[in-house]
Parts: structure tokens; sequence; C-alpha cells
């Protein structure tokens, strides 16, 4: 048998080991509703942005800062810490086998949110989204790949799962679903220095944690 790493793996090998499909959606409001939010929660936002271009204009951002400086406080404002919801950082993902290619994927995902509110089975709590992150000089679609191996575990016991590639500056919302086949519908891609493109990136992520 043959053993994959998930970072190793192109788009193309995804859809083929896999079957996904490809879409692309001009806007979210077909399947999230944005709701606008509180003077303070837009002041946050504007610090989160300035604190981070500071490091943006001083150069390359690692993958690590970008998490900790943009990604945990854009989550912890949506409401990604607060009850049902649960977060898990680079936890393995379960072999995926693929009996017909005789391979196994391996892979670790950065960010995993579930709600605890809904048990797919006594160990599996629904997944909300997944979160791959690459260093700013890297575009954010190099994490798809990833991004679609993770999202396809859960899969297997729900119809849809939502997902998010970022560098820290662009964000990539990724609607993936079970129909007659796996789809990923990818979302406008979002510039988190301009200011109205922020907003819809912190009500995409409110919409999404509210599933």
């Amino acid at each position: 048998m043959t053993t994959l790493n998930a970072r190793n793996l192109s788009l193309e090998d995804i859809q083929g080991l896999f079957g996904f499909q490809e879409e692309y959606s001009e806007s979210f409001t077909p399947v999230l509703s944005l709701e606008p939010f509180t003077e303070l929660e837009q002041q946050e936002l504007v610090q989160i942005r300035n604190d981070f271009d500071r490091y943006l204009t001083a150069g390359k951002v690692c993958k690590g800062q970008i998490k900790f400086l943009v990604v945990a406080p854009l989550m912890r404002l949506a409401g990604f810490y607060r009850y049902p919801m649960q977060i898990t950082l680079e936890e393995d993902i379960a072999d995926i086998n693929i009996e017909d290619e005789d391979t196994k994927i391996t892979g670790r995902m950065d960010i995993l949110a579930v709600t605890k509110a809904k048990r797919i089975t006594a160990n599996t709590s629904f997944w909300i989204l997944v979160i791959e992150s690459k260093n700013s000089s890297v575009a954010p679609i190099e994490g798809l790949p990833q991004l679609l191996t993770y999202a396809y575990k859960s899969l297997q016991y729900q119809t849809s799962v939502w997902g998010l590639v970022t560098n820290g500056q662009y964000y990539q919302f990724v609607y993936i679903k079970q129909s007659d086949v796996l789809i990923y519908q990818l979302m406008p891609v979002l510039n988190f220095m301009e200011s109205q493109r922020a907003i819809d990136l912190l009500q995409a992520l409110k919409a999404i944690c509210q599933l």
C-alpha cells in the first residue's frame, strides 16, 4: 500500500482520489445569512487588522504567527470560543484509505471547530469549520488540497462542512458538500486589509459559527 501525506498532494490528486468537483460562487448569501455586528466588534476587528498590518509591513509572517495574531482573535470575536463550540489544534486525521487505489493518506489539521450541541456518533461531534493556514508569502489556494483531504473525513458522517484557507491577508472560504458527487464551492476571496472585506470576513465567520 502507498502512503501519502496530505501536504504533498495537488488539487489534481485530490480530484482524482476523491472525485471532488469544483464550483464557484459570487456571493455568500445563498448559503450564509450575514448579519451586521456591533460598534465594539467593529473596533476589535480594526485592532486585529492594525496589529497584523504591522507584522505584514515588516516582512514575511510565518504560519504560527498568523494563527496567533489573526486567526485566533477572529475566531474568538466570531464566537468560536463559546459553548457549544470546541476547537482542536494540530490534530492528526484518521488515516484515509482509498481501496481502489491501494493508497493511504495521512495528515494533520491546523484548526478544527466542532459543535458539542450536535453528536454524529457517541464519539463524533458535528464538524463546523476546518482551517488550513499558510505563511503570508504563500497563496491561500495552495492549502486547498490539504483542506479538502481533511474535510473529506467529515463527509462520512455529515452532508456538508465549511473550510477556510488563509495566509493572514487573504481568506478563501470553501463550502464542501455531498450531492450526487462531492463538490467544493469556492467563495469570493477576501482581503483582510480592505475594510469592507474584513467586515465580510467576520460576518461569514459569525454566520458559520451559528450554524
